[in-house]
């Protein structure tokens, strides 16, 4: 074998130099892609958007934003208690006497009553359905005219269900989220009456079908509130994804279907339009398009955000070193406790001002990885420098909370129905099942018992909040 030239060495020292320039190009490449992909799987419901549901068997101990307190665990002093208590009028008194003298075996027929305890069972007697029967009795008159009873309301037809029967179907399928095969099993197997899916859907649809004025009392309610919580999530209705839309305050609910998530639905909710108090909400983009409202962005989202950030800050080479989003963080959260210490006034304005200073400069300072979770990472900070002014409006106006937990937990019993049913088989079943959720929320909130707002409904009065 021949030895290679001068030349043939420097040719060959050529090529490989540029094989290794290519060769760590893509090495470059491949870890920004593994980080990247290590990132999507530290995805979390902590650190994200994602549901708890989704977070699977490995799930992150739960972190919570409260400080540790001295309170020991479990009821407070001069908290009341909810246990059973006997009542002073039972409904049946059963004496139990001694048979005879247990030392030496006596009657005890006229002896001396010397003492008495009681003991109280509570128990629900044998249910039996009551059948009442209208009879409509027609008469002739003497000049050959006949004339016939009017029957009630209830009663329009030879054979149905009363109101309070179907307020149960309702208050099972809707309150409880049976499904609708269920729900019919339940009542037959309660109340020994042949009740079948399609009269679950019967009555639930006839009960959402008198909901109108209600619906538009409610949105007149929240349309007129100086502050209203806002959220979307999707429901999967005939196999496909749609959105549910939520609009809340502490008095009112209401809840809206929709294929798209975006302004069309919201238009057609018929609240943003025209709202002039302060939507809180996330950072999804359609809500800024109604610029008639303040907006208030919501710091749990925020927060989970900066976690990602944080959780990959710790798979670097300096995990301990500085990073801008736990600056941010503990800016917040120390602005967060700063308004909880004092719910009824703004934060101090000093106090805004030093960790309005803290976030500022964070975000000036920050560094991001290089990829796609790099330019997410960018797009978060510049949102906060962008929308500083709303994500801390919580501190300047003590009525702006510092999450939008509540309309999340608005629309949380929307996966359960989800999880029980899979997809709704209509629209038209999504859309009674908005409206009733809507009656039974506000109904809720006005400290009326879900079956009793129920019976009221079914007896075609639904309860009214009236316009403001």
């Amino acid at each position: 074998m021949t030895q290679p030239t001068y030349t043939e060495l420097v040719e060959l020292i050529v090529e490989m130099r540029v094989e290794l320039d290519s060769l760590r190009a893509e090495n470059s490449a491949l870890k920004v892609r593994v980080a990247d992909l290590e990132a999507q799987l530290r995805t979390n419901s902590q650190n994200s958007s994602k549901p708890p549901s989704s977070d699977g068997p490995n799930a992150p101990a739960p972190r919570s934003l409260r400080r540790p307190s001295k309170r020991k665990p479990g009821g407070q002093e001069g908290h009341r208690g909810q246990t059973l208590q006997q009542v002073s009028d039972p409904d049946v008194v059963i004496r139990h006497e001694p048979s005879c003298c247990r030392g030496c075996g006596s009657d005890l027929t006229g002896a001396a009553e010397v003492d008495c305890s009681r003991r109280q069972v509570f128990d629900i007697p044998p249910i039996k359905v009551h059948v009442t029967e209208h009879q409509i009795i027609s008469r002739r008159c003497p000049c050959g005219r006949t004339s016939t009873g009017r029957a009630p309301a209830q009663a329009g037809a030879p054979v149905q269900y009363g109101p309070t029967m179907c307020a149960v179907i309702i208050y099972l399928f809707m309150g409880q989220f049976l499904s609708k095969k269920r729900t019919a099993q339940a009542i037959s197997e309660l109340f020994g009456i042949p009740v079948s899916d399609g009269s679950v859907a019967a009555v639930t649809a006839r009960a959402a079908g008198d909901l109108t004025e209600f619906l538009a009392q409610v949105n007149a309610r929240i349309k007129a509130s100086q502050v209203v919580h806002f959220d979307e999530t999707g429901l999967r209705c005939q196999g496909r994804n749609h959105w549910l839309h939520s609009a809340s305050t502490p008095r009112f609910s209401r809840l809206f279907f929709h294929r798209k998530r975006g302004t069309e639905a919201m238009n057609q909710m018929g609240i943003l339009p025209g709202f002039t108090g302060t939507a809180v909400h996330d950072a999804w983009s359609p809500y800024d398009t109604y610029t008639a409202a303040g907006h208030a962005l919501c710091n749990s989202h925020l927060l989970r955000e900066l976690q990602a950030v944080t959780d990959h800050h710790a798979t670097t080479d300096t995990p301990d070193a500085w990073c801008w989003a736990d600056q941010v963080t503990r800016a917040l959260l120390a602005l967060h406790h700063a308004a909880a210490a004092n719910p009824e006034q703004p934060v101090n304005a000093d106090t805004i001002a030093e960790h309005t200073m803290l976030i500022r400069h964070a975000l000036l300072a920050a560094t991001h990885p290089a990829g796609a979770i790099g330019r997410k990472h960018r797009a978060l900070a510049r949102r906060i420098k962008k929308r500083e002014e709303d994500y801390l409006k919580f501190a300047h106006d003590p009525a702006i909370p510092f999450t939008n937990n509540p309309a999340e937990q608005e629309i949380r019993m929307t996966k359960i129905r989800q999880k029980v049913s899979g997809t709704m088989r209509t629209r038209k079943g999504a859309e009674n099942f908005a409206d009733l959720r809507s009656y039974l929320q506000t109904t809720a909130k006005h400290g009326i018992q879900a079956l009793a707002a129920l019976t009221q409904l079914t007896s075609r009065n639904p309860w009214l909040p009236g316009y403001p």
